[in-house]
């Protein structure tokens, strides 16, 4: 279908005004996504958007989906590293308290929380995985986030890892997510920069247009939602939050033989590309936010 001549009748998450336009549609992977850009503070957003609770079925984890997943059970050995690398950067500013994790999946971030001494609690709109999460002893609300029933001024601290992307109603998820923080509780969002090179340089073809992915956030337009939403004190990781060595150690659950070793190299250079602007934007598009709702 053609949206090349039509518009979207939303109000814009971040700015507030109603200046949105067809931007393309997306290359990635011939999906095809119809996508607009508020032309006041460059979000984009794909639309039409199809129903999250009808995206994330078991064939989403088994890869038998067109859009899918890689299933975490099956690396957690080394995934490991990276969440407990993650837990260990986390705790520089919040050493215990209750955690939530919005989109736990399998539940393998949420028991690295618990063993670093964190009371634990996870949302997860897939029954699939939320089932394999629930028997493992972690309580876990299935469902939409904005749907799920989570005490206000809980939890100390909130991770979206890859997810603030996959929500729709950016408002009221702000919103939501700034009441169920305890006042100074921290917030971590992990998504995609688009205001870095990488995603421009990519521009239709950038692989983060998915299905499942409605809203394409930058750092700035990002920050101007938490400042709206009751959050400050906003710390940006370049890449990640946590060392190359954890990423590499993780990459192993995927090698088949030695000769994946050479991805090392890759991996590495991204990382400390990562690092480096050019012209004020970031030379690629991974970005971590962490930021604290105002006491």
């Amino acid at each position: 279908m053609d949206f090349s001549s039509q518009t979207l009748n939303e109000t814009c998450p971040c700015c507030g005004t109603d200046r949105w336009k067809f931007l393309y549609h997306s290359t990635f992977n011939n999906y095809n996504i119809p996508i607009f850009l508020c032309v006041s503070c460059g979000l984009q957003t794909q639309f039409p958007r199809p129903k999250a609770s009808e995206l994330y079925t078991e064939e989403y984890y088994s890869g038998n989906a067109d859009f899918s997943y890689r299933d975490e059970r099956k690396t957690e050995t080394f995934d490991r590293y990276v969440w407990k690398a993650r837990i260990k950067n986390i705790q520089k500013f919040k050493r215990k308290g209750e955690f939530l994790d919005v989109g736990c999946s399998f539940g393998g971030f949420l028991n690295c929380a618990k063993e670093a001494g964190f009371g634990v609690t996870g949302v997860e709109i897939s029954p699939y995985s939320a089932k394999v999460a629930e028997a493992r002893g972690f309580k876990v609300f299935t469902g939409e986030f904005l749907e799920a029933d989570l005490p206000e001024n809980f939890f100390d601290v909130i991770t979206l890892v890859e997810v603030i992307e996959h929500l729709s109603e950016p408002p009221q998820v702000f919103a939501k997510l700034n009441r169920i923080l305890k006042p100074g509780g921290l917030l971590l969002l992990q998504t995609a920069n688009f205001e870095g090179w990488q995603a421009i340089d990519a521009g239709a073809s950038y692989h983060y247009y998915l299905p499942g992915h409605f809203y394409y956030y930058s750092e700035s337009n990002l920050k101007k939602i938490l400042d709206h939403s009751g959050f400050a004190d906003h710390i940006t990781y370049p890449g990640v939050d946590f060392s190359l060595s954890a990423k590499l150690l993780k990459s192993r659950g995927s090698f088949q033989s030695w000769i994946d070793y050479w991805k090392w190299i890759r991996i590495g250079i991204y990382h400390w590309k990562s690092k480096f602007k050019k012209k004020g934007r970031p030379l690629t598009s991974s970005m971590v936010l962490y930021s604290f709702k105002v006491e």
